[in-house]
């Protein structure tokens, strides 16, 4: 089904899926005994949402014969991947609590428990954002098992086409400070006025020394919809609610770089293939790559 203005979801289907997706590639990242990342809380929280396909690929017990394309390397090179997006935005938190910044915002939250299992400092508040159903399911899941945040977390459950920026300044957001922003996985599900709209927002609510991390996919101008159709349809065959196709905004759209550049910020892009040598993997080949083809990795500072 295609999105509309007001379409809705929960972690089990639509957009909301996708973040279990993502939460299910941290865990298996979690599980390789390479250690790039540790995310003790993602298994869990994905067997908490209960989608079948992504427990049985926790437990080992997909027959991956079944699956078109679903060959070994293929789904290495999707954990490889997963692992090495994780590691640069926890990378980006550290750093940016390294340089003296005391709040951070991540934006449509999902799984994301870096509230929980990152070394912030005691003064830190983490802020998430998310739909309230999204945001009440992680937090009781993670109360149930005993968690405790490692920061002061807040929580604001609001669609980001409600006016974010007010419910965050309610739930304590000091803008006449530094804000690490972060906008993991969300700008291809936004159209391009939206994506826009979203810069803009972060930088009025922002100052200088502020940071910001995000992607940006070039492969969303020319995407096609069939090829995501079919590389996702595997997924659905086996009860998954993702339809990439119907999922993400195509088109022409700012570039990320660019865009941000124009508001004040000095931001610098890494393409993903470069962190995957970085942190000394192989390079998928391209019949193994993310069918939204090459993703650059983005982060900076306001000046």
């Amino acid at each position: 089904m295609a999105r509309t203005d007001n379409d809705t979801w929960d972690l089990a289907s639509s957009v909301g899926a996708t973040a279990t997706m993502v939460a299910a590639g941290r865990a298996m990242a979690t599980k390789d005994p390479r250690k790039l990342i540790d995310d003790p809380f993602a298994e869990p929280l994905v067997r908490a949402v209960g989608v079948d396909f992504f427990v049985k690929m926790l437990d080992g017990d997909l027959d991956l014969s079944m699956i078109e394309d679903a060959s070994p390397v293929r789904m290495q090179a999707m954990i490889d991947g997963m692992a090495v997006r994780t590691k640069y935005f926890d990378d980006y938190f550290v750093d940016a609590a390294a340089a003296g910044v005391r709040q951070a915002v991540i934006l449509a939250s999902g799984l994301d428990a870096r509230a929980y299992r990152l070394g912030w400092p005691p003064d830190t508040v983490v802020y998430e954002v998310d739909q309230p159903q999204v945001i009440d399911f992680k937090t009781a899941t993670l109360a149930g098992l005993g968690a405790e945040p490692t920061a002061t977390r807040r929580t604001v459950g609001i669609d980001l086409r409600g006016d974010w920026p007010a419910a965050l300044r309610a739930a304590g957001l000091d803008t006449s400070a530094p804000i690490a922003w972060l906008a993991e996985g969300l700008l291809i599900y936004l159209p391009p006025d939206a994506q826009d709209r979203l810069f803009d927002n972060i930088t009025a609510l922002s100052v200088p020394g502020s940071t910001i991390a995000t992607e940006y996919v070039p492969g969303i101008a020319d995407f096609d919809a069939e090829q995501a159709r079919e590389a996702s349809r595997p997924l659905r065959d086996h009860g998954v609610d993702i339809d990439m196709a119907s999922l993400v905004y195509a088109g022409a759209r700012n570039h990320v770089v660019d865009y941000l550049g124009g508001k004040g910020w000095g931001v610098a892009g890494t393409p993903r293939a470069e962190l995957f040598v970085r942190n000394g993997l192989e390079v998928p080949a391209p019949g193994d790559d993310d069918p939204l083809g090459e993703i650059i990795f983005i982060s900076g500072t306001l000046r």
